[in-house]
């Protein structure tokens, strides 16, 4: 009998979530298999998995029509149906998320891309998500931007459970984590129970690499007359966002043995979890499990596309290395000062935020058009 390497995972501390949801595998019993026999316990979505899932689905057309029937505008009807699956999934997840007191079974739905930068409009649509999709469980995804991280303080203060999406930089990830913190605070303040509420902080790796493995490919197409210079970069590439994350991962560290943290753990508090997305790897020249087998460690969520899940399962190296070669990883960061390399990794990291919301905007309005499109189609003439 072959081994799940995903299940070896869960014993160093980390949770392996699945970067994918539709009806497809809810209705088959996919998801059922995949939480009760393969490892996978909790479920993250976007609106690129929600366009792939619904925009070519005949599956959804009943409830489509329904809402044509009922009047609904489109994007009401896109609410029903997404909600629906969010409902059934963590439904599906329920049993995993009693079994270990709330650390996982979550199940995360992102408010609409288009409101990033408005933390009012934020706060207001996190709470009607989880009102209106009305499950203990589901875990609201904001994205980490200047406006959205006063909507995480306020809507954790509420007990509302929130993903933080989209952080790249070490320092998104600090800011992220004493929002959660203050939430709390406020919470506790008011004499009220912080013991149920979970919170992860979504730091991407994959986008990263890429980026910065395209900088320094142009820069050695231009052609590097000096082999030192032509070493230092490319001993840098496909390097950079393990070292960020394990960089990521020492300053969680330091957060949770603060005073302010400890005061809130005697109080019941869940640690706000470190989560490793963007996990697929983009370059086929690397192994296609990297991002998982370099950043097991305790208290991790790692979120996988399918393909990643399968790969994982197979082959990966299961151990705890999110603390291995931490200096080093300090050492390659430091390095892209250097002016033979000159990558400007803070410009890189804001670059990679304002691509992520137009990579969410776009799936988002394109799902928008085609459930229109259907809706003209099925609507009574």
């Amino acid at each position: 009998m072959t081994t799940n390497h995903l299940l070896e995972i869960k014993n160093y501390g980390q949770s392996i979530w699945m970067d994918n949801l539709s009806r497809d595998i809810i209705k088959s019993g996919e998801l059922k298999d995949l939480v009760e026999n393969k490892g996978i316990c909790g479920i993250t979505s976007n609106p690129t998995i929600f366009e792939k899932a619904i925009a070519n689905n005949a599956m959804y057309d009943r409830d489509i029509e329904a809402g044509v029937r009922a009047g609904l505008p489109t994007y009401k009807i896109y609410e029903s149906l997404v909600f629906q699956d969010i409902r059934d999934a963590c439904d599906i997840l329920r049993p995993v998320y009693e079994a270990s007191n709330r650390l996982d079974g979550y199940v995360s739905i992102e408010v609409p891309p288009t409101i990033a930068h408005d933390t009012e409009a934020t706060i207001a649509e996190a709470r009607r998500y989880f009102q209106e999709i009305g499950r203990e469980n589901v875990m609201i995804k904001i994205p980490g931007t200047d406006s959205g991280l006063p909507a995480v303080e306020q809507v954790i203060s509420e007990g509302i459970n929130v993903n933080i999406t989209l952080l790249f930089s070490v320092q998104s990830y600090i800011n992220t984590a004493w929002a959660y913190i203050r939430g709390l605070e406020k919470r506790a303040a008011r004499g009220e129970d912080i013991s149920k509420i979970a919170s992860v902080a979504s730091f991407f790796l994959s986008r990263i690499d890429s980026n910065i493995d395209g900088k320094i490919d142009a820069k050695l197409a231009k052609g590097v007359d000096d082999l030192n210079v032509e070493a230092k970069l490319k001993a840098i590439k496909g390097k950079v966002a393990i070292a960020n994350a394990k960089i990521a991962y020492q300053e969680y560290k330091k957060i949770v043995q603060s005073d302010r943290w400890q005061a809130l753990a005697a109080k019941g508090a869940k640690v706000q979890r470190l989560l490793w997305a963007s996990t697929s790897t983009k370059d086929p020249n690397y192994s296609d499990v990297m991002y998982v087998d370099e950043l097991v460690g305790p208290d991790t969520v790692n979120t996988l596309p399918p393909a990643t899940i399968e790969a994982c399962a197979d082959h990966c190296d299961v151990a705890n290395r999110v603390e291995t070669n931490v200096q080093e990883a300090y050492n390659l960061m430091e390095s892209l000062k250097d002016p033979d390399v000159n990558i400007d990794i803070d410009k890189v990291m804001d670059e990679l935020l304002t691509e992520g919301i137009d990579k969410f905007v776009k799936p988002f309005q394109s799902l928008m058009d085609s459930l229109e499109k259907k809706v003209k189609q099925l609507s009574p003439v």
